[in-house]
């Protein structure tokens, strides 16, 4: 094989496929560079993101101050593990816990070792605090959500993709649906549930938004009830949405926050859990951890990408241009569209077809005409550039999407 035909798209994908599991199901698309709003391919072709690594990106790709930040640190010191302390770490746990009001964080890698950490305090929380009787601790979930790929985390799925065939589950959660106020009010009749965890926006399931309240209603319910309200706001959280957090929308503060993806500007793997001292002391030395979580590397890095989301009013920029976003979407009065919902530039189509592969050929269309994004659950596609967009480039987007449609239509 040539020096040449190693550099194309085909070579990679073929690799891939050669050698990875087979576990993603990709746009042929094979990207080497990235900035702001843009990505290009090894051919050089320019692209919109409207994924944003599923919000890892919030700050755009490759953001300047954030790429310092970790260069300059990574030529310094880029791992202690815990077993000692880094001169980095209380200066990005002072930072986080300032900027979001909690006692304490504790900081992991990935989004779903958040959401497994969440799941331990809660329940460490269910037996030292409020003395619920050993293991009987019962954590009430949500249909349709999406919190991650682990054992336990898929074993309270509603997706038979992610369950089937990798049992058994683990137990002790309660499924409701999303956006029923009165099954959670049943649910909370059961005097074990320890907590209730909740995305503030459904991002997996086609970005399926709340009624107005919602998060607040459940979250004074849970309160009455002596239960931890748990905010999954890995994917919503930090400016995606038009606020901070999603919750700040209905003034909701969780009991405990998980957070992940655009915690690291998409340098790294960098999450977060955030609660008061006591939820979060009730976990001791020795009992939960990561070689990783909270390395020197991983708490500058985070520091830079909040203090760029504030900077640049990043919450302030999506909370407008989604309004926009979804109003030019609907000024199309496209056929081809049933659907259109979202907050901030979180937002999602779904598609009008008999067609199951009508939201994958109109992604494959876009990409054609140069914007990126990716079907979720058959029908919906996810529309979530970096949060840098500038208006005029929305527009160009819109536009994009509009010439894009008329494949339905041959």
């Amino acid at each position: 094989m040539t020096a040449i035909a190693q550099n194309t798209s085909t070579y990679f994908m073929d690799l891939e496929a050669a050698c990875g599991a087979h576990n993603y199901h990709p746009l042929p698309v094979v990207l080497s560079k990235g900035k702001g709003v843009f990505v290009w391919d090894t051919e050089g072709k320019k692209y919109f993101d409207f994924l944003s690594g599923y919000s890892a990106v919030n700050q755009g790709h490759c953001h300047p101050k954030i790429v310092e930040a970790f260069t300059e640190q990574a030529k310094r010191l880029t791992l202690t593990s815990r077993a000692f302390y880094n001169d980095q770490l209380g200066l990005f746990e002072k930072y986080i816990t300032g900027l979001l009001g909690y006692d304490k964080v504790l900081p992991m890698n990935t989004g779903v070792e958040a959401v497994e950490t969440g799941l331990k305090l809660c329940r460490k929380w269910a037996y030292e605090v409020k003395g619920i009787p050993q293991n009987k601790a019962v954590i009430i979930v949500c249909e349709q959500n999406f919190h991650g790929r682990t054992t336990t985390v898929i074993s309270f799925s509603s997706d038979p993709c992610a369950r089937e065939n990798f049992g058994p589950f683990t137990e002790g959660f309660l499924k409701i649906p999303y956006n029923d106020l009165s099954a959670l009010a049943k649910a909370l009749e059961n005097k074990h549930v320890a907590g209730f965890l909740v995305e503030p926006i459904q991002g997996e399931a086609g970005v399926i938004v709340p009624d107005d309240g919602y998060l607040f209603t459940a979250k004074k319910m849970c309160a009455e009830a002596n239960v931890l309200f748990i905010a999954d706001e890995i994917q919503t959280g930090l400016c995606r949405t038009g606020h901070l957090l999603a919750c700040g929308a209905e003034q909701v503060r969780p009991d405990i926050v998980l957070l992940g993806k655009a915690l690291s500007g998409g340098m790294m793997p960098i999450s977060a859990v955030l609660a008061d001292d006591e939820i979060m002391l009730t976990i001791k030395p020795g009992e939960h951890g990561s070689t990783y979580g909270g390395n020197p590397l991983a708490a500058v890095t985070a520091i830079a990408s909040l203090q760029v989301l504030i900077e640049e009013k990043m919450a302030e920029n999506a909370l407008e241009l989604g309004v926009f976003f979804r109003e030019q979407l609907e000024q199309l009065g496209a056929p081809q569209i049933r659907t259109i919902r979202g907050k901030g530039l979180l937002n999602a189509i779904e598609v009008a077809s008999t067609d199951p592969e009508a939201a994958w050929k109109l992604c494959l269309r876009m990409k054609e005409n140069g914007l990126l994004a990716k079907p979720t659950h058959g029908d919906k596609i996810r529309f979530a550039p970096p949060l840098c967009i500038t208006k005029t480039q929305l527009e160009e987007c819109v536009e994009i999407i509009s010439d894009s449609l008329t494949c339905l239509n041959e």
